[in-house]
Order: C-alpha cells, then structure tokens, then sequence
C-alpha cells in the first residue's frame, strides 16, 4: 500500500512539473512577437536586426532595419562588442528564426532581445 502511494505522489508530481513548465514556456512566448511593443521598442532607439536571408532582405524590409542571418547574429554582435543592454528587436518572415536568434542573445546575457515576430506583420502595424 506505502509503495502504491509513493508511486501516485511521484507520478502526480511529474504532471504537476509538467503542467508548470508548459504554462511558463506559454508565458514566455506570449511575451514576444507582440507588433506594437515592438514598434513602442524601436521607437525608442532600439537597433532593429532583419534575420533573414541577404535575397530576402534585398526582397524587401523594414526601414532602418540591419540584415545579419539568424545563424551568425551571436557572432556579429559579440565582434562589434556591442553592449549587453542595447535594446534590439529582431525579426524574420515568420518569428521562428528571429526567436531562435532572441534565445541564443538572451542565453549569451544580451538583456533587452526582444523577438520583434514576421516581417510583413510588423510592416502592417508599423504606422500604429
């Protein structure tokens, strides 16, 4: 009987863990690719970084936007030495390879990487 109740408890408590750490991964993802914040961001002197490829951008982008590849952005940063604190909203077609980029800023202690989402939706919200 103890070992069936042992077993419940750390059976219930995997599911509890569990249940925690998809909410707080759902929290942290809410919190990014949100057009308005990052406008309100950029606004405010945030250096926009376009993730994309060299042809997508060419393609098209945001006006004053910078193109580093999502795979190098770590590397270019860190080379210019740029300050931990600067602000920087990045963005892609989608938001996938700019959160990718955000995660590996975030991790390096870049403090203020905001995953700024999909290009076209930021152009649509950017007179907003």
């Amino acid at each position: 009987m103890q070992q069936r109740h042992s077993r419940f408890f750390h059976q219930t408590a995997l599911l509890v863990i569990g249940c925690l750490a998809l909410m707080f991964s759902a929290i942290s993802s809410a919190e990014d690719k949100v057009p308005s914040v990052a406008w309100d961001k950029i606004n405010a002197g945030a250096i926009l970084l376009d993730v994309r490829t060299e042809q997508e951008f060419a393609a098209g982008h945001l006006e004053g936007a910078i193109n580093i590849p999502f795979e190098v952005v770590l590397n270019k940063l860190t080379e210019q030495k740029l300050s931990k604190d600067t602000s920087i909203v990045l963005y892609c077609r989608s938001g996938r390879r700019s959160g990718i980029a955000t995660a590996e800023l975030v991790k390096a202690g870049f403090t203020q990487s905001y995953n700024g989402g999909g290009f076209e939706i930021l152009r649509a919200h950017e007179a907003n």
